[in-house]
Formats: C-alpha cells, sequence, structure tokens
C-alpha cells in the first residue's frame, strides 16, 4: 500500500545545503551523549527510513519520536540520552526517525519519511504515541494530522515539546521574548522556514499545524517555556485543540527555555517534565 494511501503532497526537489550548515551538522553530531543503564540502543530501519531504538529490556509502550532541529539540523543519535531517560521513565521503546533534512528535501519530504515509518513501525511494534520537539514536534502534529485524514490507524496520543506549530511568523512571542530565547529566535526560524518551504505556502497546516482544524486528533501532551519564542505556538495549539474537543494536558513552565527537558535533563523542572511524560504515557 505504501504512501498512496496517506494522499500527501509529492516529492520536491531540493538543493545541496550550503556549507556553513553541513559543518554545523558535523558539529552537532560530535556531541556527547549520556545514556541511562539498562537502556540499549539499537539501529532499525522503518519503512525505508533509518531509526535509532531505544528501550529498556521489556518494553510495555512504543513513543515514535520525531527530533526537532529546526528542519535543517540533528539527527536521531543526538536525541538518545533523551529518549534513554524517557524510556527508563516509562517503561518503554523510543523510535527515533531520522527523516530526511532541508534544503536537500525540502516540505513534505520529512512528513512523507514520517508517515512511512510510522506505517512500519505500528506495523512492528503496534500502536505508538507520536511525539516530537521544536521542529519535530510541528512534524508530529503535521503528521497526526495527516494521519487523521487519511483514515490510518491513529496514535494513542500525542506529546509535543516546544512544539514549532506556525511558519506564518505573525506570533508576538518573537518580539516579546526573542531577547530571553538562548536557542531559538526569528532569525533561526525564519532561516529552517525559507529551507523547509522553499516556496511552498506556510500557511498549509501540514506546515502550521496551529492553523488546522484539530477535531479527531489524540490526547495530546505539550509543554513551553516562559522565555521561548515558541510559547504562543502551544498556548494558541492548547486552545484550538480543546475547542476542538481534544483532550490537552499543557505545561507552560515560567523562565525555561526553549526544548528544556531534552537539554538540560538536572533541572529540577526538567525532571518534573520528564515524570509528567511517563505518567501521561502510562495513563494512555
Amino acid at each position: 500500500m505504501g504512501l498512496d494511501a496517506w494522499n500527501l503532497p509529492g516529492e520536491r526537489e531540493g538543493r545541496p545545503a550550503p556549507d556553513d550548515l553541513a559543518e554545523r551538522r558535523k558539529a552537532i553530531s560530535a556531541i556527547p551523549q549520556q545514556v541511562e543503564p539498562g537502556t540499549t540502543v539499537s539501529q532499525e530501519v522503518f519503512g525505508g527510513v533509518p531509526s535509532l531504538v531505544v528501550a529498556v529490556p521489556d518494553p510495555v509502550r512504543t513513543v515514535f519520536y520525531l527530533h526537532g532541529g529546526g528542519y535543517r539540523l540533528g539527527e536521531a543519535a543526538g536525541w538518545t540520552g533523551f529518549a534513554s531517560r524517557l524510556a527508563a521513565a516509562a517503561d518503554a521503546r523510543i523510535v527515533l526517525v531520522d527523516y530526511r533534512l532541508s534544503p536537500e528535501a525540502p516540505f513534505p519530504g520529512a512528513l512523507r519519511d514520517a508517515a512511512s515509518a510510522y506505517d512500519a513501525v505500528l506495523a512492528a511494534f503496534g500502536p505508538v504515541t507520536v511525539g516530537g520537539d521544536s521542529a519535530g514536534g510541528g512534524l508530529a502534529a503535521a503528521l497526526a494530522l495527516a494521519i487523521r485524514d487519511a483514515g490510518r490507524p491513529a496514535p494513542v496520543a500525542l506529546m509535543l515539546l516546544s512544539p514549532w506549530l506556525d511558519q506564518t511568523f505573525e506570533s508576538g512571542a518573537y518580539a516579546r521574548s526573542g531577547a530571553t530565547d538562548q536557542l531559538f529566535g526569528l532569525e533561526a526560524a525564519r532561516t529552517g522556514s525559507d529551507l523547509y518551504l522553499q516556496g511552498h505556502d506556510p500557511r498549509d497546516p501540514l506546515v502550521s499545524p496551529v492553523l488546522a482544524d484539530l477535531a479527531g486528533l489524540p490526547a495530546t501532551l505539550l509543554f513551553a517555556g516562559g522565555s521561548e519564542v515558541l510559547l504562543d505556538d502551544a498556548t494558541q495549539f492548547a486552545q484550538r485543540a480543546a475547542a476542538a474537543r481534544v483532550s490537552v494536558e499543557a505545561h507552560f513552565v515560567a523562565g525555561m527555555q526553549h526544548v528544556w527537558p531534552t537539554v538540560f535533563p538536572d533541572l529540577p523542572e526538567s525532571i518534573r517534565a520528564l515524570a509528567t511524560m511517563a505518567r501521561f504515557l502510562r495513563d494512555n
């Protein structure tokens, strides 16, 4: 059946990554990860998409996870530390998907990879929670919409950390929090969006899920920091989802930076966030 059943936009030709972006990717890939004792990391391929599986010995649930990086940076290996902490806390298996990056693979390349891998992960492990952070959170929300619209088997829940859900740049949080967000800002967002969209409409709900009809999405857990520019993306999504009769649990934590649970694991706020994620996964 493959991707024909998804009714997604077709592939578009991209362009090579500029030298500075290639160097940034190398630098990020060199950052070491600390994996929790008792968890394993294995390389797998799902639906033709390379992935890493981070798991406890006898996992009882599966999380299909899409990493951040502005659609142009990052790889699954850079999230193994966070995934191992989540796996240990929730008795889980975390599938980290190495979707293609832009500008080599502009929209909808990453979404098509996520859809192909999703079908294969369901076939291998059964129902999953779909999750992601930053751009990966936006991609996770877009995948949930595509699943709903194509009538594919729904995820049991949706988990979004500092999700990038709006590429129109109309949010007031860019001006309000631009000076306090240490990891993401308007310039970085515009650069990532330009490389990802390459002329595609930023108001497409599969690009800016906050603009979508959110009815029918699964129970959703949201996190965003009070000091980040994507706070409004999360608050508006939570409002619209709740109005569409979606069950939403949202945590907006004062003073926290972008994706703080993944990059600052020792903060008390991160420890609490991890416990909340584990409880949410157990409850759903």
